[in-house]
C-alpha cells in the first residue's frame, strides 16, 4: 500500500494550518458500539498444531509448516514458530497472522509472550474489530493485552488497501482497554494529500466521548462576519460533560462561550439531570460594551414524590438574538423565560410552587413599527397550584383544580387572585357510544393593587357550567385503495351552558382567547388563563370517519367541526364587543398515510355566512425509501400569512444528496427562508456544503453558508455546522452516517 511523502513546503503548510485550527482531539460522538468484554482466562490450555513438531518436551517446541497456537482468545498463525513452554512464549516468522479478541495483525515476524501480551510484530498491519480501523506500520510493541504501540504507522476507519483518508503517525498508541488512541507527530491525509498536520493528537477508538481539542468551526455571524470557533470538550464523567468554545470574531471581539450537561442518581435514588449555556463578549468593538447569554436548565427529584428544577434564559440586551444567532428560532426568541419551580406529588394529587419572571427582547425595528412590539407577560412572584382527581369513584370522576399566584408587572395593575374550580363528572360508556353529564364551578377572588387613582380593589366571582359530551361509533367493513379495511363513523355532540357574569373590571393577568381549532372545540371555556370565563349556550356538532386496518392501524382520517350558538357571547377580553354570531366558523381536516410511501395532513377553517377562507394548512409527504423525502405545504392565515414551504432530501446519484427549502411569502412576494446544500457520501467520510438564509429582524436577513468534511470515526472539518441546519429544516431528513456522531 503506497503512501506519497509531502514535500516539505506542503509540510510546513499542513502544520501552519494547524498552528491556529488544532484539532488534537477528536473526541466525536461517534459510533455507539459497545467495546466487548475482554476475559481471558491465565490458566487455560495452550494448543500447538502444525506439520512438523519437534524440540525439547516441557521446554521448547519446534514448529514448522501451516502453525497454529491457540491460548484462549489469543491465535497465532505462521509458516513457523517457537513455542517456549516455560515462559509462554512464542516467536513465529513467515506469513504471520494473530487474532487477539477479535483484533487482527499480519506481518513478517513476531514475538509475543501469551501470559503478560508483551511482544512484537515487525512490518505489521492490522485491523481493529471495534470500529474497522485498520493501518500500516514499521513495527507494533505490543505492551500488554489492551495496549498497542504502532511505530511509523497509519490509522484510518475506510475500508480496503487504499483508504479516502488516513493519519500517519510517528507513533501511534491503540489502547483498546482505555478506548483511546494517541499520536505523536501526525499528518492527516484526505486523497493522499495532506489536509492536517498537528505535533500530537488523541481520539476515541470506539468514538465514545473523550477530552480533547473538536475540530475547529470557522464561520459566519447572523450579519454575515467572518468568525472562528475553537472548541474543547471536556469528558468530565459517563454522565456529565463540559464544551469551552473560545470564538474569535475580528468585527467585534474575542468571545468565550461554555455549554455543560450533565444527568445522575442522588444517594437516595433520585434522578437530576440540566444542561447550561453560556456566551460572554467582554468588550464589542461594534457597541463598546459587554455582550452576554445564558441559558440553563435543570430537574432533580429530592425525594420520593418531590422534585424542583429551573428554567433561566437571559441576554445582555435586545439585539443580542439579531447578532449572535444563527437560526431561526434562536433569532426570534423574544420572551426570555426565568423560571423556578417545585412539585410534590401523590396518589391522586400534586402541589406546585412556582415563581416566574421575564426580559423581552425588543425587535430594534419596533420603535418605527408597532407591529414589531414585542408585550411584556406578567411575572408570577409566586404562583402555587393544588390539582386533585380521582375517577370511577362509585360511577363518578371529580377533580380539584386550584391556583393562588401574585401578579407583578412594571407597568400595569398588580395584585393576587385565587382560583378554585371543582368539577365532577358521570361518564356512562357504552360498546359504540358515551355520554357524560359534567357539572363544574370556577370561583376567583382577586385582590388588586393601587395604581395611579385607582384604588386598591377586591373582586369575586362565581360561574357555574353545565356540560354534556356525547358520541357514537358505527363500523361497517369497507376497502380504500383496495385493501380491506374498518371504517368508522362517529358523529359527537357537546353542549355548555355557562350564565353571563359582568366580568369588565376584572383584569387579564394571563388570559387570552383561545385559537379556533378541534381541541377548542370541545372545551367549556373559549379563553386560556383564568381571568374570563366565558358566557356560553352552544352545541358543538362533529362528524369524524376513521378508516382502520386489521392491524389497528389508522390509514385515514376525515373531520368536520362547527359550533352552534343560542345566544350572544358578551364576555370579551374587550366587553365592549360581544359576539353575536349564531354559529362558528367550520373545521374541516383530513390526514392519513395514502399507501406506505405517501402520507397527507389537512386542516381548513372555513366562514360560511362570508363564503371565505379564514385559515387552511396542507402538508404533502412522499418518503420511498431510505434518504429519500419531499415534503410541501401551504400555510394561510386570513390578511396574515400565506407561505408555500417545500423540502426535500433525495439522491443525485449512487453517493451524492441533495437537499433543499425554500419558504416563499406570497404576501410579500419573496423567499423569506431558504435553504440548499450537497452531500456526498463515501461510506467512511461524508462532504456537506450548502447556505441557508432566514430573517434575523424585519429588516435583516442573515445568510450563513456552511461546508463539512466529516472522516467517520475521526473529526468533523469544516465551516458552520451543515448537519443540525439540515435536520431542523427538512422534515424526515436521515443523516448520511447514521452510525457516526450527533
Amino acid at each position: 500500500m503506497r503512501r506519497p511523502t509531502a514535500p516539505p513546503k506542503l509540510y510546513r503548510w499542513a502544520y501552519a494550518l494547524t498552528a491556529l485550527l488544532t484539532a488534537s482531539a477528536v473526541p466525536a460522538h461517534a459510533q455507539t458500539k459497545p467495546r466487548p468484554p475482554r476475559v481471558e482466562d491465565k490458566n487455560a490450555v495452550t494448543t500447538v498444531r502444525a506439520e512438523d513438531i519437534g524440540g525439547r518436551p516441557e521446554r521448547e517446541i519446534t514448529l514448522d509448516g501451516d502453525v497454529e497456537i491457540v491460548k484462549d482468545q489469543t491465535r497465532v498463525k505462521a509458516d513457523s514458530a517457537c513455542y517456549r513452554q516455560v515462559e509462554d512464549e512464542v516467536e513465529a516468522n513467515g506469513q504471520v497472522r494473530i487474532w487477539r479478541f477479535g483484533d487482527y495483525f499480519t506481518g513478517d515476524e513476531l514475538k509475543l509472550n501469551l501470559d503478560s501480551g508483551k511482544g512484537y510484530m515487525l512490518k505489521p498491519t492490522y485491523r481493529m474489530e471495534l470500529n474497522n480501523a485498520q493501518g500500516k506500520a514499521q513495527r507494533i510493541n505490543f505492551l500488554n493485552e489492551d495496549e498497542a504501540l504502532v511505530l511509523d504507522g497509519t490509522y484510518s476507519t475506510c475500508q480496503g488497501p487504499n483508504p479516502d483518508w488516513y493519519l500517519k503517525s510517528s507513533t501511534l498508541n491503540l489502547d483498546s482497554g482505555r478506548d483511546v488512541g494517541t499520536a505523536g507527530k501526525t499528518i492527516v491525509y484526505f486523497k493522499d494529500v495532506p489536509i492536517l498536520g498537528t505535533p500530537a493528537m488523541s481520539f476515541s477508538l470506539s468514538g465514545a466521548r473523550r477530552s480533547g481539542w473538536l475540530p475547529p468551526m470557522p464561520g459566519f455571524g447572523s450579519k454575515g462576519a467572518a468568525e472562528l470557533t475553537v472548541p474543547y470538550y471536556v469528558n468530565i464523567a459517563p454522565n456529565r460533560d463540559l464544551t469551552l468554545y473560545p470564538k474569535l470574531i475580528p468585527r467585534r471581539g474575542f468571545q468565550l462561550g461554555a455549554n455543560g450537561r450533565y444527568i445522575g442518581e442522588t444517594a437516595s435514588g433520585g434522578l437530576y439531570g440540566g444542561e447550561t449555556d453560556v456566551e460572554f463578549l467582554a468588550h464589542d468593538k461594534q457597541t463598546d460594551s459587554k455582550r452576554w447569554s445564558l441559558k440553563s436548565s435543570h430537574t432533580q427529584d429530592l425525594a420520593k414524590d418531590w422534585s424542583f428544577g429551573w428554567s433561566v434564559r437571559a441576554a445582555s440586551d435586545d439585539n443580542y438574538p439579531n447578532d449572535f444567532s444563527k437560526t431561526v428560532s434562536g433569532s426570534a426568541e423574544r420572551q426570555l423565560l426565568r423560571e423556578l419551580r417545585t412539585d410534590y406529588h401523590g396518589s391522586w394529587w400534586n402541589l406546585t410552587a412556582r415563581v416566574q419572571k421575564y426580559q423581552v427582547l425588543q425587535d430594534p425595528d419596533s420603535v418605527t413599527n408597532p407591529a414589531l412590539f414585542v408585550s411584556r407577560p406578567y411575572d408570577r412572584l409566586p404562583a402555587v397550584s393544588f390539582n386533585a382527581a380521582q375517577y370511577d369513584i362509585g360511577g363518578f370522576d371529580w377533580s380539584f383544580n386550584s391556583e393562588l399566584t401574585r401578579f407583578w408587572h412594571p407597568d400595569l395593575i398588580r395584585g393576587s387572585r385565587l382560583v378554585a374550580v371543582p368539577q365532577v363528572s358521570y361518564p356512562i360508556i357504552g360498546p359504540s357510544f358515551h355520554i357524560t353529564p359534567k357539572l363544574m364551578l370556577n370561583a376567583s377572588a382577586y385582590q388588586l393593587d393601587a395604581l395611579g387613582t385607582q384604588g386598591a380593589e377586591s373582586l369575586t366571582r362565581v360561574v357555574p357550567t353545565f356540560s354534556l359530551d356525547s358520541g357514537l361509533v358505527f363500523e361497517r367493513d369497507a376497502k380504500l385503495f383496495g385493501r380491506a379495511i374498518t371504517q368508522t363513523l362517529e358523529p359527537r355532540l357537546f353542549y355548555v351552558n355557562t350564565p353571563y357574569r359582568d366580568q369588565s373590571k376584572f383584569p387579564h393577568f394571563d388570559t387570552d382567547a383561545s385559537s379556533f381549532n378541534f381541541a377548542q372545540l370541545f372545551s367549556e371555556n373559549r379563553f386560556i388563563g383564568s381571568d374570563r370565563i366565558g358566557d356560553a349556550n352552544q352545541m358543538t356538532a362533529a362528524l369524524v370517519s376513521r378508516f382502520l386496518e386489521s392491524s389497528g392501524a389508522e390509514r385515514l382520517r376525515l373531520s368536520f367541526g362547527q359550533r352552534f350558538y343560542f345566544r350572544d357571547q358578551r364576555v370579551q377580553l374587550d366587553a365592549s364587543n360581544p359576539v353575536k354570531d349564531a354559529r362558528s366558523d367550520q373545521l374541516l381536516a383530513a390526514a392519513g398515510r395514502i399507501s406506505d410511501t405517501w402520507s397527507f395532513e389537512s386542516e381548513v377553517q372555513y366562514n360560511n355566512r362570508d363564503s371565505r377562507m379564514v385559515a387552511a394548512s396542507y402538508g404533502l409527504h412522499w418518503q420511498p425509501g431510505q434518504k429519500k423525502v419531499v415534503n410541501l405545504s401551504y400555510h394561510y392565515i386570513d390578511k396574515a400569512l400565506k407561505n408555500m414551504e417545500l423540502s426535500s432530501q433525495w439522491p443525485l446519484s449512487q453517493r451524492w444528496y441533495g437537499v433543499g427549502r425554500v419558504v416563499y411569502s406570497q404576501l410579500d412576494k419573496k423567499v423569506i427562508e431558504s435553504l440548499i446544500g450537497l452531500e456526498y457520501n463515501a461510506d467512511c467520510w461524508v462532504f456537506r456544503m450548502g447556505a441557508q438564509r432566514f430573517v434575523a429582524t424585519a429588516k435583516n436577513v442573515s445568510t450563513p453558508i456552511f461546508f463539512q468534511l466529516e472522516l467517520n470515526g475521526l473529526s468533523k472539518l469544516g465551516v458552520g455546522n451543515p448537519l443540525e441546519a439540515m435536520k431542523n429544516s427538512i422534515p424526515g431528513y436521515q443523516r448520511l452516517n447514521e452510525g457516526y456522531g450527533r
